[in-house]
């Protein structure tokens, strides 16, 4: 039996556990939505039971509607990406685990349908994104609490919106909180096809950054250097390249990154690590080799580098909810300029699920796959 919009027997822990309809498509078309209506709808959404294969693990349930209390939020979900912490989250080897059975998905926009008597700061119609990871944004519709929602402007693409709560806030933290760098600066990233270094390339040319992009070779190599040198990227490099003497003609006419971004770890963390200046830091916030940062003595010694790690989660839980509400309205603001885009998207209908999951898990796959409802 399913209750409340979530399944019998599953707890509340904190804000993790719901109490989120519309209709869009990326690559630059014009979003359209149905009309806001507070009549009963079927529910669906995505669930696990158990943690495992996503493509395993994941079903359709159809799900009861939630009443709408004082302080509730009725959302019908316009869009929902599929992002490499629902994976991980799904796999179970994630920082952050709801109580199972759950919905999957941590990020998308959907739009207000109706509101509790409570609710001030919210009125049907407008655009919500969620204020924290686990709600289980992969369904159609569901009741959310005021204080688990994040009101956006609708004047940006819906794409923009559906995935401006995870990978842009986690580049524009890593380039401002570690180290103090200045228009002419440069920083040294791998993973840069993914949807946080997408966001790192436009983010930095924005603040007048310069950017050394490695990703790995493959098949179209030349295809994903120029749609990458296209948002921004001033240098894009394979990892085999990285490791070439030939390298250091690059900083003939640009300074040494003082900051280094790594989503992979292995080797080609330390390869990043033997790029940086002395006193650098390098940041890790992914691990995608599954392997661990292995740093040289030397380089710690007399280079003075530094390791870090960044978790956008616990950045929030250090700072308060009205500094991510102006971190979001920032983004928002280098969206409408045109410097910021939402990241190179494959839209599935909700249906087609496994697809996405599929598609979501393969290699080289530049892609992010986004759920329509």
């Amino acid at each position: 039996m399913w209750v409340r919009g979530v399944p019998s027997g599953a707890r509340t822990r904190g804000p993790l556990q719901p109490r989120l309809l519309g209709f869009w498509h990326c690559r630059g078309r014009a979003a359209s939505f149905y009309s806001a209506s507070a009549e009963p709808s079927p529910v669906r959404a995505l669930v696990y039971g158990n943690h495992g294969d996503p493509a395993k693990v994941v079903q359709v349930k159809n799900l009861e509607l939630a009443a709408v209390g004082g302080s509730d939020v009725r959302v019908r979900m316009l869009a929902a990406p599929i992002n490499p912490s629902d994976i991980n989250m799904i796999q179970g080897n994630y920082g952050l685990l709801p109580q199972l059975p759950a919905v999957g998905g941590n990020e998308g926009v959907g739009q207000v349908v109706a509101v509790g008597s409570s609710v001030s700061g919210l009125k049907p119609g407008d655009w919500v994104i969620p204020a924290n990871a686990g709600l289980g944004t992969w369904r159609t519709e569901a009741v959310f609490s005021e204080e688990a929602l994040i009101a956006v402007p609708k004047d940006i693409p819906l794409p923009s919106a559906a995935t401006l709560g995870v990978n842009p806030c986690t580049a524009y933290r890593m380039l401002r909180d570690f180290e103090q760098l200045q228009p002419g600066d440069s920083v040294i990233q791998n993973a840069s096809n993914s949807g946080v270094g997408q966001a790192v390339i436009q983010i930095a040319a924005a603040l007048g950054l310069r950017t050394i992009n490695v990703v790995r070779d493959r098949p179209d190599i030349h295809k994903l250097t120029s749609r990458l040198k296209d948002l921004g990227a001033d240098h894009v490099l394979t990892e085999e390249e990285l490791r070439k003497p030939e390298i250091k003609t690059i900083f003939k006419d640009m300074p040494q990154p003082r900051l280094a971004l790594n989503c992979v770890g292995g080797k080609s963390s330390t390869e990043l690590l033997r790029h940086l200046a002395p006193g650098g830091t390098m940041v890790t916030y992914g691990g995608m080799a599954k392997q661990p940062v292995i740093a040289s003595v030397s380089l710690l010694i007399f280079k003075d580098l530094r390791l870090r790690g960044f978790w956008l989660s616990q950045w929030k839980k250090n700072h308060s909810p009205g500094e991510f509400k102006g971190l979001i309205l920032k983004l928002c603001d280098f969206i409408r300029q045109g410097r910021l885009t939402a990241p190179a998207c494959s839209e599935v209908p909700l249906q087609d699920y496994q697809r996405a999951l599929e598609e979501s898990m393969k290699p080289f796959v530049s892609l992010k796959q986004i759920l329509t409802m």
